[in-house]
């Protein structure tokens, strides 16, 4: 640390008692105001003035009279003083509207991992905040948003922009099929949907985000599959592959309850229940997850300062805290 600096640091605390001394030009009232004793408001000036390098006050009868330097300072320890305060506002304002309750509509599969870390990270500069969780089908996320009792929502696919509705990506993941264990197609490096024309599928039931995806999947390779099973809950779909029951589709499941891989079995069939993941042949065989949020006029319909501040923090910081999660699941 230079001197200039050591000397800044010394004579910071001094500031305030320094600005009333200015507005007084009397120690004792001055010691008065701060609640000090007369004799540390003395020495607290003696001690300004020798790191300033110069008096500050002089002697005038039973008070005390500036010197042309500390009316040259004064000018600068308020307004140091009147910057502080501002910022220490916005902090404090910060503070409060963070207070508030963020209503957040999201598919099933987002409460696991992704939305916990999300709020996780808001919580940690902003504990005061209040969330509202609702889950359910992607139709029904939207529909919330676009009725007003959702702030936000997180769906894949990403909601389309449009004069109501703000959106934004955050990710993407590749899609997945997914096969008992002992399905022939279990070894397999890739798969083509093709290769399950004939297979009974367990789909996800109209409305979800997934469904939407499988159906364009399945239009690109020109059949409609035969659905045995439609569930709403992705973990669902995965036990009734596990069993035998069918294939589907789905995202990465990371070491979801069931998972096999090919080198467990080294050969042998112990009956029980499993399920592989194979990666699949076809550009449309991703899904990108992404934020909706109402476009609002201002005035009394204006975005929440929570709400608000929850959504700069998910489009700026989310790719970046979700990274480590998609890489995850997607490559285990």
């Amino acid at each position: 640390m230079d001197v200039e600096h050591r000397q800044l640091v010394q004579l910071l605390p001094l500031l305030p008692l320094l600005a009333e001394l200015g507005r007084t030009e009397h120690i004792t009232e001055t010691a008065e105001i701060l609640g000090l004793p007369q004799s540390t408001v003395s020495r607290a000036i003696a001690r300004a003035s020798a790191i300033v390098g110069t008096d500050l006050v002089i002697r005038d009868g039973r008070g005390v009279r500036l010197t042309p330097a500390a009316k040259a300072l004064l000018p600068h320890i308020d307004a140091a003083l009147a910057e502080f305060q501002t910022g220490l506002d916005v902090v404090r304002h910060e503070s409060d509207v963070v207070r508030g309750r963020i209503a957040v509509s999201f598919q099933h599969t987002f409460g696991e991992a992704m939305l916990p870390l999300l709020i996780s990270a808001f919580r940690s500069r902003h504990p005061q905040t209040a969330f509202d969780l609702s889950q359910g089908a992607r139709d029904g996320c939207l529909a919330e948003l676009a009725a007003g009792s959702a702030d936000l929502a997180l769906t894949a696919p990403v909601a389309a922009p449009g004069r109501s509705i703000g959106s934004a990506a955050l990710y993407r993941e590749p899609l997945r099929l997914v096969v008992n264990h002992r399905h022939p197609l279990a070894r397999r490096l890739r798969a083509r949907v093709a290769d399950i024309r004939h297979e009974p599928f367990v789909a996800m039931g109209t409305g979800y985000g997934m469904r939407s995806l499988t159906d364009a999947l399945f239009r690109e390779a020109g059949f409609r599959p035969r659905v045995a099973f439609e569930s709403q809950d992705s973990h669902t779909v995965r036990g009734l592959v596990s069993a035998g029951l069918g294939v589907s589709i789905l995202p990465p499941g990371g070491s979801a309850p069931g998972r096999r891989y090919p080198s467990d079995d080294n050969g042998a069939d112990d009956g029980g229940p499993g399920w592989v993941e194979i990666p699949l042949d076809s550009a449309l065989a991703f899904r990108e997850i992404g934020l909706a949020w109402r476009e609002r006029r201002g005035g009394a319909d204006a975005e929440p300062d929570p709400v608000r501040l929850f959504r700069e923090l998910v489009l700026r910081d989310g790719p970046a805290l979700l990274a480590g999660f998609v890489r995850e699941r997607s490559e285990g």
